[in-house]
């Protein structure tokens, strides 16, 4: 056995020890009572737990189908009813500890035996409390095998070692507890900052009364508020000195002064457009480049607009600040469209402008704010003489919404049932000269 790792000499020392702390409790008549005192707190917290558990359920639990905060928390608090049978284990062999130990001067089997009710607390809140998957991964790996090793009473030890191992990172030395740590209370943070902020978020979101604008600006203020509290909690955790983030701020900023441009300048100018509000989400907008659609998201690099053909089409957010963009939605405002159209020259033309704006604006979509169907001459063409109506109404004449085509439809039938009609193109052909032979 010689010539072994320093870990697995401790690790058959502490064997060694519990084999004979075993076999000095199972010699002694005051463990023998500690132990029979463990199991009638076990029995009785198996018999209190049953009744008490269920007049407990039948008060806390909400009336089926309540909604609301107050329902809510008391289906929150009913979820906690597992733990009742290992805490009060716990509490009865507390009750019975000061007895044994003033009998019989020890009470080393009962402080095991609590720690071990502790343990199977912790046990049952990990497998049947937690639901969230990455709380349930975190208290399966973590929080359970700390609790075996404060069952085993071990606590002091194990961390004495994590202490002893050292990590260096440049000029910054961790131990490996104060890693370890880190990783936990991070992982912790940065998991309920992500809630904090999905509620957040909601919750502002939800707020109709204020401009959809303003609702974006006021949700990233908040995701940016709460993850820079979670990062510099973190940094207070491991003990981190704050004039090291200045060191590797100024680092950072010199990378974004000479690589990171573009993503600094998309990132000012989302800020400005959620300010400013005149582009926001929901709006039909077209850019210089050719782009156009419907904004369907606002991030902090870029808008993301929605086609009438399904497609998505990604634009940093410094294309709407240093180029043209034409907002054809505006929050509702309503867009004008025209159709055009020919009557024959033997039409009376004066009659088509009372007979096509009634036709146009008993359509139901067609607005009369701020004007109605307005009928124009436009020319005289080849073949016929040439109208347009010219028409308002709230929306973009495009995906879902066929306004040109039912405009035509009606000027079409109006036309027709009026007797005028729409010509088509002639040619007259001359031949001069003799037909050839």
């Amino acid at each position: 056995m010689e010539n072994q790792p320093e870990i697995v000499t401790k690790a058959i020392a502490y064997l060694h020890e519990g084999w004979a702390l075993a076999l000095s409790w199972l010699s002694s008549p005051a463990a023998w009572s500690q132990f029979a005192l463990l199991l009638v707190s076990w029995g009785l917290a198996i018999v209190v737990s049953r009744k008490l558990g269920a007049k407990i359920a039948q008060f806390v639990a909400p009336p089926t189908g309540a909604t609301g905060l107050f329902a809510i928390l008391r289906r929150f608090v009913l979820r906690f009813m597992p733990l009742l049978l290992p805490l009060l284990a716990y509490g009865f062999t507390a009750l019975g500890e000061s007895f044994t130990r003033s009998v019989f001067g020890s009470g080393a089997v009962i402080a095991f035996g609590k720690r071990v009710f502790l343990f199977i607390a912790a046990r049952v809140f990990v497998t049947r409390i937690l639901r969230e998957p990455f709380l349930k991964l975190l208290g399966r790996y973590v929080l359970i095998p700390a609790a075996a090793i404060y069952a085993l009473g071990l606590t002091e030890e194990v961390s004495a070692w994590l202490e002893g191992l050292t990590v260096e990172l440049g000029n910054i030395t961790f131990s490996m507890m104060a890693l370890i740590r880190g990783m936990i209370a991070g992982s912790l943070l940065f998991w309920l900052g992500g809630w904090s902020n999905r509620q957040s978020a909601d919750y502002i979101k939800s707020q109709e009364t204020l401009r959809p604008a303003t609702r974006e600006l006021a949700a990233k203020a908040a995701e940016i508020a709460i993850f820079g509290a979670a990062f510099l909690l973190l940094l207070s955790i491991m003990g981190i000195d704050l004039t090291t983030v200045a060191v590797l701020g100024g680092a950072l900023g010199v990378g974004v002064g000479l690589g990171l441009q573009q993503i600094a300048a998309n990132f000012i100018s989302g800020i400005i457009l959620l300010v400013e509000g005149q582009t926001t989400v929901g709006d039909y907008v077209e850019l210089d480049g050719g782009e156009a659609g419907t904004i369907v998201k606002m991030t902090a690099r870029a808008c993301i607009l929605e086609t009438f053909d399904g497609r998505w089409i990604v634009v940093p957010n410094e294309h709407f600040i240093t180029t043209r963009v034409v907002n054809f939605s505006d929050q509702g405002s309503a867009n004008r469209y025209e159709v055009a159209f020919s009557v024959s020259y033997d039409t009376d033309i004066n009659k088509v402008p009372d007979i096509i704006n009634p036709a146009v604006a008993a359509l139901p979509f067609v607005l009369t704010n701020p004007e109605g169907p307005d009928c124009e001459l436009k020319g005289f063409g080849d073949s016929g003489v040439d109208f347009s109506v010219e028409y308002w109404v709230s929306g973009i004449d495009d995906g879902r919404n066929k306004y040109a085509s039912h405009v035509l439809f009606a000027v079409w039938n109006a036309l027709k049932d009026a007797g005028i009609e729409i010509p088509y193109p002639h040619r007259v052909v001359e031949l001069k000269g003799d037909w050839p032979k």
